[in-house]
């Protein structure tokens, strides 16, 4: 069982996000940067940056182990390794 934490403060243009992925081996913690433009583009309508941090790592572990995501990042880096991410987040964001 895979558990995902996330925690979104304000911070400049956005968010600064810090994710912890919690399994039966360990935990993992990463620190993920989100625009306000990130968000509106992602989530349109939605107003929680959290949410989208939470969806973009179930999306993410989906394609590759923890170990293998970056510990820090900006979001929008994972449509440059992922190129189907924004239409899939939005996709599952909208549903």
């Amino acid at each position: 069982m895979t558990e995902i934490d996330v925690r979104c403060a304000a911070a400049g243009a956005g968010w600064s996000c810090e994710a912890t992925i919690r399994e039966l081996g360990g935990e993992s913690r990463y620190s993920v940067r989100v625009t306000r433009d990130d968000l509106a583009r992602l989530a349109p309508g939605d107003g929680d940056p959290e949410r989208l941090v939470r969806a973009s790592f179930v999306f993410l572990l989906e394609r590759e182990p923890k170990e293998s995501i970056l510990r820090s990042f900006e979001l929008p880096v994972i449509g440059r390794y992922f190129p189907e991410y924004g239409s899939e987040i939005r996709r599952r964001l909208r549903g």
